[in-house]
Formats: structure tokens, sequence, C-alpha cells
């Protein structure tokens, strides 16, 4: 209960900027702060490019069943076709 107490009354006594750190609290631009964007950037990027290979592969399945339809269905026509002249 302590801990309690002496952190809440941190959190409300306690200056704002003591507790940010440089990035967060808006330092010059620096080494560290261009590291973190490229940062983020590269890990945007894989997922990205992820989500786009999970996409091309969904649409590849959707294709091959669409083609895979139209070849049941051609041979389907040709037998009922093939049935009607022999009748």
């Amino acid at each position: 209960m302590k801990t309690v107490i002496a952190v809440v009354i941190m959190l409300i006594a306690g200056s704002s900027t003591a507790f940010a750190c440089p990035v967060c609290f808006g330092a010059e631009e620096t080494a560290m702060i261009d590291g973190t964007r490229l940062g983020i950037l590269v890990l945007l990027g894989i997922t990205l490019a992820v989500q786009g290979g999970f996409l091309g592969f969904f649409l590849y399945l959707r294709n091959r069943a669409r083609r895979i339809a139209d070849i049941d269905l051609e041979n389907e026509w040709s037998e009922l076709q093939g049935g009607a002249s022999r009748s």
C-alpha cells in the first residue's frame, strides 16, 4: 500500500519532463531519432511485404479455383454435347 501511495505522489508531484526521455520530450534531431524512424519504416515495410504475400497467395488461389471451375464446366458441357449427339 505504501508503494502505491509513493508512486501516486511521484506521478502527481513529479515534473513531466523528468519522466520523459529525450526522444519523447522533443529533443533536437539526433541519431537516436533517425534510427527510430528508420526502424519504424523497416518494420512497416516488412509488415506490408508479408500482407502483400498473403494477398498474392489468396488471389492465386482464387484464380486457380476459377480456372478449375471453368475446366470442369467445359468438361461437363462437352459430355452433355457428346451425349446429345449419341441419342
